[in-house]
């Protein structure tokens, strides 16, 4: 059902095949030890060293791209992002492609903003180069977000295997697959793409299975409930829920906007996310409104831009399907709140400390018979201190890691 969805070819010698996951993590762990596996193959069988492999994704990748490098040894060369453009560049990609390059992996709804990057430019630059070079350099589509998106508001739109070099595809049943959380999937083109020698073969459970997984013991009630899910909306029902969610984020998106105070960073064209920003620029505003929105109830992350990009401090809602016009219009009136309390109250609160002057005397009584200095009022003193800097950035590696 997944390979179809994804439009994977249909033929006598074409066969799709995929893994159920523990979300789109394992999947793409799943999908990149393939393609080092068959990148590996090629360069033994060419005499050529195989100790280097490289992948090629924008600076804007999950943190789960980073896992799969340090934990398999690949090197991982980012594309980096810049002022209004934060997604992977096409162009500056296949010019970082190289012989060892295992694939090119775009990402199908940025973690950040939501935005489709463009996987047919790709597939057409790389396509040049390959041809070129004699190279045979895939394409990995990490469709964890908008992979039950795409299918049914962007039709038309060729991201999958509609294109010849889209050769695996990940997505979240537990993001817009409208399951709870728990489930993932990773679909290969073909068999072929997905090499023998990964597969480990049991037959003491009563016949053949097949496995390949990096997890183990494990429930099946999210697989069920995917299932459930595809028999019970079907593909129109599914078209609804996506186009509710849609609508839902646009009135979000408009309404940020009538405040005032907001640049919406989220484009119309994506998952159903809206990202904005401060007009003013104010980092540490923007991490005192998120803070603040958490004692109304509400988590909207505030996080600043990957590298060449990292002066740009933004806030990000997802829209699922239980967030309603109602709450929509609730939060936007909590935020409205929360703003105008952070603006209207001082930056700073003034603190006041006293200091006390100590001295030494032989006047009558000026020692108490406990022991005890008697300290005169007039002795007393108040002073202003210098305010403090209540906030501040940790940076770690050049990436913002955390708020203090």
């Amino acid at each position: 059902m997944v390979a179809h969805l994804f439009n994977a070819p249909v033929g006598e010698t074409d066969n799709a095949v995929g893994v159920g996951t523990v979300g789109s993590s394992e999947a793409i762990m799943l999908a990149g030890l393939a393609f080092k596996k068959k990148w590996q193959n090629r360069m033994k069988e060419e005499g050529k060293p195989y100790d280097k492999p490289n992948i090629v994704t924008g600076a804007n990748v999950q943190v789960c791209w980073e896992k799969f490098a340090r934990y398999f040894e690949v090197e991982l060369k980012e594309v980096k992002l810049r002022q209004d453009y934060y997604v992977m560049d096409p162009v500056k990609a296949v010019e970082m492609v190289d012989e060892n390059t295992i694939c090119v992996a775009a990402i199908l709804g940025s973690t950040l903003n939501g935005e489709f990057e463009d996987v047919k430019l790709l597939n057409d630059l790389l396509a040049k180069k390959n041809k070129i070079t004699g190279w045979e350099t895939p394409i990995h589509v990490d469709a964890a977000s908008g992979g039950f998106i795409a299918p049914f508001i962007y039709p038309e739109l060729e991201w999958d295997f509609r294109l010849p070099l889209v050769k695996s595809i990940n997505v979240s049943g537990h993001k817009y697959g409208l399951v709870y959380a728990g489930v993932g999937w990773v679909i290969w083109r073909n068999k072929e793409d997905l090499p023998e020698e990964l597969i480990f073969h049991i037959n003491y459970l009563g016949a053949d299975q097949p496995t390949f997984t990096l997890n183990f013991s494990k429930g099946s009630s999210q697989i069920i409930a995917q299932y459930y899910q595809f028999l019970r909306l079907g593909s129109e029902g599914y078209k609804n829920v996506m186009h509710n969610c849609m609508e839902t984020a646009r009135q979000l998106r408009e309404g940020l906007e009538k405040t005032g105070h907001f640049e919406i960073v989220s484009k119309v064209k994506g998952i159903p996310l809206v990202a904005f920003a401060l007009k003013n620029k104010n980092k540490a505003l923007a991490f005192k409104l998120s803070k603040a929105l958490r004692h109304y109830g509400w988590i909207v992350p505030a996080y600043t831009m990957p590298a060449n990009a990292q002066h740009v401090t933004i806030l990000r809602v997802v829209v699922r399907e239980d967030l309603g016009r109602q709450l929509v219009e609730k939060l936007l009136s909590h935020t409205e709140s929360a703003l105008n309390e952070l603006i209207d109250t001082p930056s700073v609160i003034p603190r006041i400390t006293f200091t006390v002057k100590i001295r030494a005397t032989k006047e009558k009584g000026s020692y108490g018979d406990d022991g005890t200095i008697h300290i005169p009022a007039t002795s007393v003193h108040w002073e202003q201190e210098t305010p403090e800097t209540t906030h501040k950035e940790v940076l770690i590696d050049g990436k913002t890691k955390g708020v203090c």
